[in-house]
């Protein structure tokens, strides 16, 4: 029977033995089973929050997409906007030109029929403009030395503008063209109706030693020698009456 004893008392042992490791076994589980639970928990969490980020992520590049049209938005509307006032710079500059071009058009024509104020001589009146234009062409052409066409545009002057203020300056070069062609007797005339319709002119002394030179070509020596002598004494001082003298003193 002994051997039976010790049989079931080894057999006791060794249950009580498994049992005292059972409940270590089940500690272990159950840890184990609470870390796999933490742990499942918490990729829960992280997949929640990666997602929650991940939505935040595509929210911002929504957001900035859309930015980004706006921008674009406002680039196109400000290009736009410039070349629409670039066109309207240009259209007021072409209207400016066109508002210039109309008056300085206007002011031409208004120049054209408008009477100017002239001052000639010391003396000053109003001319038209067509007049004014005449005259500066016929001068032009006394300038040039052609006398008989300075003659024929100062006469053809004086039949268009028979009471022109530039009546005396005509006269006065029309003596002289006429004296350039040599034709003295008419010469004498005009030098004579010049001085008559305007004694105080400062072209008097001239015109009376002109009137000198032409009777003295003409061999009218006593008529020159008046007429120098009436030079000497109503203009003593010019510049004619000293070339008057040098000119009397000849003819004695």
């Amino acid at each position: 029977m002994r051997p039976r004893a010790i049989a079931f008392a080894a057999l006791l042992t060794t249950a009580v033995s498994a049992q005292a490791q059972l409940f270590p076994d089940n500690e272990a589980r159950k840890a184990i089973l609470e870390l796999r639970a933490a742990d499942e928990k918490l990729k829960q969490d992280i997949t929640a929050q990666n997602k929650e980020l991940a939505d935040q992520l595509a929210a911002v590049k929504r957001s900035l997409l859309e930015l980004s049209n706006q921008i674009e938005q406002v680039r196109a509307e400000l290009a736009r906007q410039r070349g629409t006032n670039e066109q309207l710079a240009r259209d007021v500059a072409e209207l400016q030109r066109r508002q210039k071009d109309i008056a300085t058009g206007i002011d031409e024509r208004v120049r054209k029929i408008e009477p100017q104020r002239v001052s000639l001589d010391g003396k000053d009146f109003v001319a038209d403009p067509e007049e004014k234009r005449q005259y500066d062409e016929a001068m032009a052409i006394v300038r040039a030395g052609d006398f008989p066409g300075a003659a024929s545009a100062l006469q053809n002057f004086q039949k268009r503008w028979p009471a022109s203020g530039y009546g005396d300056s005509v006269r006065y070069w029309l003596g002289n063209a006429l004296y350039g062609k040599r034709e003295l007797v008419p010469a004498i005339t005009m030098f004579r109706t010049f001085i008559a319709n305007a004694p105080e002119h400062p072209r008097v002394p001239e015109a009376l030693l002109a009137i000198a030179n032409s009777q003295t070509e003409l061999k009218d020596t006593r008529a020159a020698r008046a007429t120098l002598n009436e030079l000497l004494k109503r203009f003593p001082q010019s510049e004619a009456a000293q070339a008057g003298k040098e000119r009397l003193a000849a003819l004695k």
